[in-house]
């Protein structure tokens, strides 16, 4: 089976754009428009040596006041996926995604498999070089896969690559990857967080200070906190479609503050809290909801007593009011969720959606049944990916039905969660293009984000299989993602809250965003009037 951009498999019109959830601002309130400014000055001043690094018709400054500091710049390491979005300016994914979420070429030009789906040959573009100007060949590209899978600080160990056993290189543009079962997804799995292919020249300390990579933009400057200068990559496979000449991200921007930056001119396109929306459109301010695969849960450690009792369980799934959430904290853009997808996407369980609405009394009922008349007391620990408001409506949903749950912020809180460790905590996800890989990451033993970690059980991991081992061109392959998803749904300890697309704000100088589930990308972007 061979997929390529030019003709798309009919099946996989399936998977159309879901409006899903936005990750938040971090929450530093840091004073950084006069900081911003004095950037533009520097850039404005430092780029007329890379004027030539442009091609005719080029042009525009993109000044990016982004909520989302990389860690590292080295995408092994730094597991959040809404990073991914701002180190897609200097790195390229062995392949994309479209508009309906399908797996498209992008550094490797097409990809076949075997007859049982337990080999796939991804072939290059001939003659890719990264930003430096070093080749980007089928050794390069082994040797990140094989970075991160062995890497022990690599975030991406979990992350659907671990079925590939070995990795052959036949040839400079041939990447022949051998897998220990049949597994479709993995076009999907490398078409950005786990793809974005690395410059072997350069060590995993190097790279956390300074991405290096063959996206469309070069990085000349990273100060950790502060900012990140780039320029227009030349050497970019897709150079002729990138028209923005410089790219200036500023990090640790106040979100109250950034549409008075953007109407001043500081920036002129910036992530956006859903809380700050009303006063960008009043402002005259493009608003960008962009579709995305995000969720956010309520997640509930099913070995700690006394979440393994399942009454216990189902009296907090029935305890969760997801349309005060969507009400209160969303402002309007939020939807109530039930499952990691959303209900538009091929991988959306009917049966699982609304199986528990809010119904206080009976949560009562059933904490009485399980030996709680009188409720009980648990340390609710948060971090702060999710909303204050959202985690205070949380509290005051569960003490409503007799869960006195004290909240905690905890700035170490990613340390115990990803342990195991919390009896109750929240967290959202912004998903991945992969809906296999999504729900490995949420209900499968090793996933990242399963609070239990608990397996899913005899019939999860048969489903699983058996959609992995589906052609994303079956006739049956919908049916199969669905079965996984009812699957991974019934034995969870997760409890899905609401979800919201992915928000920007731009000034009109900034022409549309293409309309790529979760990412953000600048093909075809233009800039006027810089």
């Amino acid at each position: 089976m061979r997929v390529t951009a030019a003709a798309p498999p009919a099946k996989e019109t399936h998977l159309v754009t879901p409006p899903t959830r936005h990750r938040k601002f971090a929450s530093r309130l840091v004073a950084v428009v006069a900081g911003a400014a004095a950037l533009a000055l520097v850039t404005a001043g430092c780029t007329s040596s890379s004027t030539s690094t442009t091609t005719s018709g080029d042009g525009g400054t993109l000044n990016w006041a982004s909520g989302q500091d990389p860690t590292s710049w080295d995408p092994v390491v730094d597991g959040s996926g809404a990073v991914f979005r701002v180190t897609s300016l200097a790195y390229a994914s062995l392949t994309t995604t479209n508009e309906k979420g399908e797996a498209e070429p992008a550094l490797a030009k097409s990809w076949k498999y075997n007859s049982d789906g337990t080999q796939v040959t991804f072939t290059l573009r001939s003659g890719l070089k990264f930003s430096d100007g070093t080749a980007l060949d089928s050794t390069a590209v082994k040797d990140y896969f094989v970075r991160a899978q062995t890497q022990k600080t690599s975030a991406l160990v979990g992350e659907g690559i671990s079925v590939i056993k070995s990795i052959d290189t036949p040839d400079a543009t041939s990447v022949v990857m051998n897998l220990s079962q049949p597994d479709y997804q993995i076009p999907l799995v490398v078409a950005e967080r786990v793809g974005q292919i690395t410059n072997p020249k350069y060590t995993t300390a190097q790279l956390a200070q300074k991405p290096e990579g063959a996206g469309p933009f070069k990085a000349v400057t990273v100060v950790p906190g502060s900012k990140a200068v780039f320029v227009k990559n030349p050497n970019y496979w897709d150079a002729k479609d990138i028209h923005i000449k410089n790219v200036n991200v500023s990090f640790g921007v106040d979100p109250t503050q950034v549409v008075s930056g953007l109407q001043s001119g500081v920036y002129n396109f910036a992530d956006l809290a859903a809380s700050q929306a009303k006063s960008a459109k009043a402002a005259g301010l493009d608003v960008v909801v962009q579709p995305g695969f995000n969720a956010t849960n309520l997640s509930v450690n099913t070995t700690i007593a006394p979440f393994n009792n399942p009454k216990v369980l189902e009296a907090v799934q029935y305890a969760v009011n997801r349309k005060q959430i969507v009400d209160q904290a969303d402002f309007g853009y939020g939807t109530p969720a039930y499952e990691p997808f959303p209900s538009n996407y091929i991988a959306y369980d009917k049966g699982s959606a609304n199986k528990y609405p809010y119904n206080p009394k009976k949560a009562k009922q059933l904490l009485a049944e399980a030996g709680y008349p009188n409720g009980f007391s648990v340390t609710f620990t948060v971090g702060t990916l999710v909303p204050t408001a959202e985690n205070e409506l949380l509290q005051a949903q569960l003490k409503a039905v007799g869960i006195n749950a004290t909240l905690k912020v905890d700035p170490n809180w990613a340390t115990s969660f990803f342990a195991k460790k919390l009896p109750i905590s929240t967290y959202g996800t912004t998903g991945r293009d992969s809906p296999v890989q999504t729900l490995q990451a949420h209900f499968g033993a090793t996933g990242a984000l399963n609070s239990s970690g608990k397996d899913g059980g005899a019939a999860y991991q048969a489903a699983i299989s058996k959609a992995l081992a589906t052609p994303l061109t079956s006739p049956d392959y919908q049916k199969n993602i669905q079965a996984a998803t009812a699957a991974g749904m019934a034995t969870t300890g997760l409890i899905f809250t609401d979800t919201l697309p992915n928000l920007f704000v731009k000034t009109k100088a900034v022409s549309s965003i293409p309309k790529i589930p979760a990412k953000v990308t600048w093909t075809g972007v233009t800039i006027s009037g810089s």
